[in-house]
């Protein structure tokens, strides 16, 4: 046997090995089968950097009083008697009732406004235009506008559920004061007058009459 013959049977039977081989190692395939995709590395997921805590300050409260002053905690105990009380809802009341108040006893239109004053500021307010009639004095008044709305004091009597809030109010309006010959006495038809009033409202929270009653003025 010639020397390249031998050398091509040691090469095949090489060949056949190495086969083998690979075929133990590898195992068989039945068919195309796509090679397994690299496995993606996961993603970072960004987390904020703080948790959420229950039972943070109420920011109905915080918004018109300081956390943690006597206002405050009076606030929050109305809540609890009547948890759909809102303080922001309040505050825009109150201010609208200003306005309305304001402008009825100006104009002296007490009938309008009897429902939302306690019985003895109802009384003041017709003795404040009893005077002004017996002097002859008429007043032509007109609302410009709230400049400044802010709760100045909050009380609260958990043995009654009696609630107290003191509203401070800046409103601007012109104001002309007549006597009965339609003389102006006092004020000026052009020019706008800043007046600062502080009021008290109350009202039994928890009661089935959601009005707040006005109880005390500085008229």
């Amino acid at each position: 046997m010639n020397s390249p013959l031998i050398q091509l049977l040691v090469l095949a039977g090489i060949a056949i090995f190495l086969i083998l081989r690979l075929k133990n190692v590898l195992g068989t395939r039945d068919g195309f089968e796509k090679p397994k995709a690299p496995q993606q590395p996961e993603a970072k997921i960004d987390r904020p950097d703080f948790e959420v805590i229950e039972g943070g300050p109420d920011r109905d409260i915080t918004d018109h009083v300081d956390d943690g002053t006597p206002q405050a905690e009076a606030l929050s105990a109305m809540k609890r008697v009547e948890p759909g009380f809102s303080v922001s809802e309040f505050v825009q009341g109150a201010r609208g009732a200003y306005e309305m108040i304001l402008m009825a006893y100006e104009h002296g239109t007490l009938d309008d406004i009897q429902a939302y004053l306690a019985p003895d500021v109802y009384q003041s307010f017709v003795d404040g235009l009893a005077a002004r009639e017996d002097q002859g004095l008429s007043i032509e008044a007109e609302f410009i506008g709230v400049r400044e709305t802010a709760i100045a004091d909050v009380r609260f009597e958990k043995d009654t559920n009696r609630a107290e809030i003191t509203m401070r109010f800046v409103g601007e309006l012109t104001s002309v004061v007549r006597d009965r010959s339609g003389e102006i006495v006092e004020g000026s038809p052009t020019s706008v007058k800043r007046q600062k009033d502080s009021w008290t409202f109350a009202r039994t929270m928890g009661s089935s009459d959601p009005n707040w009653l006005l109880v005390a003025t500085d008229l």
